[in-house]
């Protein structure tokens, strides 16, 4: 309710769509879960060996940290902070910074 009257007063007209809570989330197929992850043979040979089944990839947090940033939803400088803690090994990290150095755009990492 909150976040509809701050956006109906940014827009100065009420937001008349019923804001109901999620009851159920549905995850994407396989293929779609960790998609940029997926794309650098590198980094999921890392995340293979520490997740070897899907169920646990898709769960993982340090996954979903290095996604979220490759896919434009995070920053480097914040991942910057964190990779120490993600569990990954040295050459990981280091790929990760590769990747993911100031002002290189996420798409043109892509393996």
């Amino acid at each position: 309710m909150q976040t509809r009257d701050q956006e109906a007063a940014r827009h100065g007209a009420p937001i008349t769509t019923e804001v109901l809570p999620c009851r159920r989330v549905l995850l994407a197929e396989d293929y779609h879960q960790k998609y940029y992850l997926r794309k650098s043979r590198d980094l999921i040979r890392e995340f293979r060996a520490m997740y070897p089944n899907d169920t646990d990839l898709v769960a993982s947090t340090a996954a979903a940290r290095v996604t979220a940033t490759w896919a434009g939803y995070g920053t480097t400088a914040a991942l910057g902070q964190d990779i120490e803690r993600l569990g990954l090994s040295a050459e990981a990290r280091q790929a990760c910074k590769r990747n993911f150095s100031a002002g290189r755009d996420a798409m043109s990492v892509r393996r």
